[in-house]
């Protein structure tokens, strides 16, 4: 679940902004090419005499302007977000990006009629403390629930239980403060640590939802993990398939939250 630069997401630049600024570069070339057509007419007729020739251009000139801003299709306004924080597994590492587990709730959301977009907030390789460094661009918005879906990487490297505990707290306690619901995902260690760490860390992703009243799903990959023909060759990915499966096991946690408030 190690990344690369060319894993991390840059925020994209929003397309509606880049179209105002093409309008309005285009309305300002058109005054400008205004005040030039009518310094001309008044030297043509004159500065009284003047005044109807240079009506006309102005009409002539500004009409296209005012055609050009009306013209401009009026935006529909940003659609309520669920964010999906996590990591490679969220990601969709090795599948099409239709085909990640964020794209799968996005697909359940539409057929059930659910005015939200699902964001996917995955970056592959990130830990707890990464998605924290990452938290507010992913909370921009009008963002309604967050899923937060860390601590894989924080397991596999055998970080320190407590920060990983403390760095998905300020992760939660923030989303709430913001008025957004949030659906906490836990995750299991490896063995290799030792069972102590295994239980502990475990038992951070149940503490941390009955502190803050979370929905809950124990265990991210619930029937995925482990299984040879719901992953990819790596055995630690979910293919298409498992991810589908992931995607299911989340939706009896959401939807709830949806039907309380979440949606308007």
């Amino acid at each position: 679940m190690e990344s690369s630069p060319a894993d991390v997401p840059k925020h994209p630049r929003p397309v509606h902004r880049m179209t105002r600024q093409m309008v309005g570069c285009r309305v300002c070339a058109l005054l400008a090419l205004c005040v030039v057509v009518a310094l001309s007419a008044c030297g043509a007729d004159g500065a009284l005499g003047g005044e109807s020739a240079r009506a006309r251009a102005d009409d002539a000139v500004l009409r296209p302007v005012v055609s050009a801003v009306e013209a401009e299709p009026a935006r529909a306004p940003e659609a309520p977000r669920i964010v999906v924080l996590g990591d490679s597994l969220t990601a969709g590492l090795g599948l099409p990006a239709d085909l990640s587990f964020p794209a799968r709730l996005q697909a359940m959301l539409d057929e059930a009629g659910y005015p939200l977009e699902v964001v996917n907030a995955g970056v592959s390789g990130d830990t707890s403390a990464g998605g924290l460094r990452r938290l507010e661009w992913s909370l921009e918005g009008d963002v309604r629930v967050l899923v937060l879906a860390l601590g894989a990487n924080d397991g596999l490297r055998g970080l320190s239980v407590d920060e990983m505990k403390a760095n998905l707290a300020e992760i939660i306690q923030t989303a709430q403060a913001r008025g957004a619901a949030v659906l906490l995902t836990g995750m299991e260690a490896p063995p290799n640590f030792g069972s102590i760490y295994t239980t502990d860390f475990r038992a951070a992703f149940r503490d941390l939802a009955e502190q803050y009243d979370t929905a809950f799903v124990p265990f991210l990959l619930d029937g995925v993990a482990g299984v040879a023909e719901l992953n990819q060759a790596d055995e630690m990915h979910p293919n298409a398939e498992g991810a589908s499966m992931v995607a299911d096991l989340l939706w009896p946690a959401l939807e709830p939250l949806l039907a309380g408030g979440a949606v308007p």
